[in-house]
């Protein structure tokens, strides 16, 4: 896992390839998570999850609050109760949460 601070996002790469990425925009105090991409030739290893997870741990390191723009991860927070108060409470029904 590599965060790329030039490129505004976090990545994975599998055997030297970039196999994933989750892009991040961070502003106010609050980091915008709004596009998860994983190479169709590496679906199905749980990149995805390891990238929102890895954005999640940063963001709450860096005490930011997350807008989850990506469907996928609004869709993570859902099945991770345990991340929820990432987002703020009057935030979550924007997000299906």
């Amino acid at each position: 896992m590599t965060d790329h601070d030039d490129a505004d996002r976090y990545e994975v790469h599998v055997d030297g390839a970039l196999a994933g990425y989750a892009d991040r925009h961070v502003a106010d105090g609050t980091m915008v998570l709004p596009h998860t991409v994983v190479d169709p030739r590496f679906r199905g290893r749980g990149l995805a999850a390891r990238l929102v997870r890895r954005a999640l741990d940063d963001a709450r390191a860096r005490d930011l609050a997350v807008a989850p723009a990506c469907s996928y991860v609004a869709d993570f927070l859902a099945h991770h109760p345990d991340d929820l108060d990432l987002v703020p409470a009057p935030e979550r029904p924007r997000y299906g949460l």
